[in-house]
């Protein structure tokens, strides 16, 4: 913020002081410079970052959904062609893209209703998956709340069904129409699942009642509805129903996001297969069948990006705040962003194979270790009082 609006800010609180003395009146609750800068970057962050990619996802993930029950219809009449299986899949790409442009906000809702390792937990439990697949063949009762897990839904379990990879492990193939009638059964099974928790979190972010009838729709049917909007909490902090006192801890609350991502994005997604010395570390690769994990790093720290920045030119955002007090750590978080990008993107596909290299180390530092001290500093910052 400029100069000339802090002082004009602290002239207009002045003058309010000044009439509320006169009259013998309580004075006016107004915001300081900061709280008024961040309140301004908040709602930018709220409309047009978090409830935009959320509502971007559920499209795409009820897109996703629509196309796999075709699957299985066109399977059970003998018409199922891979550009069915194809179609769903690029569905599929979408909701993920934008899932991952949406980890820079796992806190409030994803977390507290365990949205993210309900739909992104990995790897996928194959041994698991092929004795529910089993259990379905026998005709026995089953259904996912019973008889599934964390790393058989979700993401993961859509890409297994829609991808699958080369004989040398370099490609990634739309899936073969191959498939079982039990396979089918599964498929929209987890699709279904997954395009609710979608619509679920678009509906804690921007409540049920401002949804589209459709996806209101979705979310009665599966009983899913938690009757929240955090978004409104961070909007109106310091209002009565909001958990935020102010928007102070509204911002916090983006930075802090903007951390944990990243470091996970370094030191886990990247850092544990590049390390590890056991096979389970080296197996602990996301995205692996649809080839798709260099694009989930890259946008999860896009997702820091938008957060911080704003998905937009022009958008006010946490970052007017930080430069306006120390325009070198700003700096420093800007220039952190765009070089941990890069670095990830510098990684060849397939990730599983290229892991170990100097690459993925270069990447592993740049966002688990630089970005993440640039961030810590701008939190620095925020947080003096």
């Amino acid at each position: 913020m400029k100069l000339k609006t802090y002082l004009m800010t602290g002239l207009l609180c002045f003058v309010a002081a000044a009439c509320s003395d006169s009259k013998d009146e309580p004075a006016a609750d107004l915001l300081s410079a900061k709280e008024e800068t961040l309140k301004v970057a908040t709602a930018d962050y709220i409309e047009k970052t978090v409830r935009p990619t959320y509502a971007a996802m559920a499209d795409a993930a009820i897109e996703m959904c629509d196309l796999c029950h075709t699957m299985q219809e066109k399977h059970s009449s003998g018409s199922l062609t891979t550009a069915d299986i194809k179609a769903a899949g690029e569905a599929w790409k979408q909701a993920r893209k934008n899932w991952e442009l949406s980890e820079a906000f796992l806190f409030g809702p994803a977390a507290n209703h365990n949205i993210d390792p309900h739909i992104d937990s990995w790897p996928l439990d194959k041994a698991a998956m092929e004795n529910l697949l089993s259990q379905i063949r026998n005709g026995n009762p089953w259904s996912l709340e019973n008889n599934g897990g964390y790393g058989l839904i979700g993401f993961h379990a859509v890409e297994y069904m829609l991808f699958e990879l080369s004989s040398d492990e370099n490609t990634s193939l739309v899936h073969s129409t191959d498939y079982t009638a039990e396979e089918m059964e599964y498929l929209v099974a987890v699709a279904d699942d997954l395009c609710q928790q979608c619509v679920c979190l678009e509906a804690c972010w921007a409540g049920t009642e401002n949804l589209s009838a459709r996806k209101q729709q979705i979310l009665e049917e599966a009983e899913l509805d938690y009757n929240e909007n955090y978004g409104w909490e961070m909007l109106n902090a310091g209002s009565a129903g909001s958990r935020f006192k102010t928007y102070q801890e509204a911002a916090e609350e983006i930075l802090q996001g903007c951390i944990d991502i990243a470091d996970e994005v370094g030191n886990t997604k990247i850092g544990r297969p590049h390390l590890g010395s056991s096979q389970e570390d080296k197996n602990y690769i996301e995205s692996p069948y649809s080839l798709n994990s260099i694009e989930d790093f890259a946008d999860n720290i896009r997702s820091v990006s938008n957060a911080y920045l704003g998905s937009n030119a022009g958008d006010a955002s946490v970052s007017d705040y930080v430069r306006s007090i120390n325009p070198d750590v700003d700096a420093t978080v800007r220039r952190s962003i765009a070089e941990a990008i890069t670095a990830i993107e510098m990684i060849p596909e397939p990730f599983a194979k290229n892991a170990s290299g100097a690459l993925s180390e270069a990447a592993m530092e740049a966002a688990g270790s630089t970005l993440v001290d640039a961030l810590e500093d701008a939190m620095s910052v925020v947080s003096e009082r």
